[in-house]
This record gives C-alpha cells, sequence and structure tokens, in this order.
C-alpha cells in the first residue's frame, strides 16, 4: 500500500471513529501523531524504502523503522559506516523534535556464529546486535536525540524475519530496528 493510500486510509477510519463517538480525544491525538510521524519518516528515507534498505510501518501504538544491516554497518561490524551514519543524520531532525514518544532500538543478527576475531569482543550474536543497537543510539544522541528518549536492547538470531538457509534470508536478519511508541 502506497504511503498516500495508507493515510487516506488512516485518516478515514480516525475521521469515521471520531464522528461515531467511538473514540476519544486523546485516541484521536495519538493516531494524528502516528500518522504524522510515519510521513516524516518516510519523507527522510525515500531513498532507502525504494531501494528495499528500510521499511516503515505503522502499526498499532507504534510506529516502525526497520534498517538492513548493509545501509548501517561494514560486513561483520558493529561500528557505522559513513553510510550508515548518512541516514541516520535523515533520521535525527525529525527524531529529536518528538515529545511523549520513546525509542526502542533493538538489533538483530543472522544465526551464522561468530568468527574468531570477532568473537573476542562478542562471545555472542546478542552481544553483536545489542552493540550494533548501541552504535545507532549513539549516533541518534550525537544529533541532538535526547538519550532518556532511547532504550537499546539486543536479540541476536532470535526472531528472524527470514529464514537463514539463504544469503538472501540472512541478509533480511541481520537489521536494526526503531520502535516509536508513546511513553507511558
Amino acid at each position: 500500500m502506497t504511503f498516500k493510500n495508507h493515510r487516506a486510509t488512516a485518516e478515514l477510519l480516525v475521521a469515521t471513529a471520531l464522528l461515531s463517538a467511538c473514540v476519544s480525544q486523546k485516541t484521536y491525538d495519538q493516531e494524528v501523531q502516528k500518522a504524522s510521524t510515519y510521513q516524516q519518516l518516510d519523507n527522510q528515507l525515500k531513498g532507502e524504502v525504494s531501494a528495499d534498505q528500510a521499511q516503515i510501518t505503522q502499526l498499532q501504538g507504534l510506529v516502525r523503522v526497520t534498517l538492513a544491516n548493509g545501509i548501517l554497518f561494514p560486513e561483520g561490524g558493529w561500528e557505522l559506516d559513513a553510510k550508515g551514519k548518512a541516514t541516520l543524520a535523515k533520521l535525527a531532525p525529525v527524531l529529536k523534535t518528538f515529545t511523549g514518544q520513546t525509542i526502542v532500538i533493538k538489533g538483530y543478527t543472522d544465526n551464522v556464529p561468530i568468527g574468531a576475531e570477532l568473537r573476542q569482543r562478542f562471545p555472542t550474536n546478542v552481544d553483536l546486535s545489542k552493540a550494533r543497537a548501541q552504535s545507532v543510539a549513539n549516533e541518534l544522541v550525537a544529533g541532538g536525540v535526547p538519550a532518556s528518549m532511547i532504550s537499546v536492547t539486543g536479540f541476536g538470531d532470535s526472531d528472524p524475519v527470514a529464514s537463514n538457509d539463504t544469503p538472501q534470508g540472512r541478509a533480511k536478519n541481520r537489521r536494526v530496528v526503531m520502535d516509536i511508541v508513546e511513553a507511558k
């Protein structure tokens, strides 16, 4: 579904619910804010989305940004490369304007065991995935996003989105996910 169709559908649902008095003003405001968040992020990552390196999804209660490791890190790395820094530099100006939201950054890997050289620093894929998520968080903070808005966790090879039996599937599983949710 294209963004315009998605936005029009969301606006129609919100308007219908409000007119039928099924939602509170707070719920309506939250839905409008989610649609605005989605639109702002989509505008910043158009190139990455069209290249299938980023995905932005509006879900119940959150907006999710999924970034492929290939646009953030060198192969097997945990430190952002120039392309990764440039991608996050597009997001930071939008994310730092949010109030009343938190950003949960989650790192994932494929199921390939870590090589001997990396294993000295990261004993498990969970450790590597958390380091990648932390690198993303650090770059966003450097870009002006308040650290108090961000939490970081690593999931390693749990929760794959594709089969780890192919190089293409493993590449999809190596990702960083940012969930933008209402603060509680």
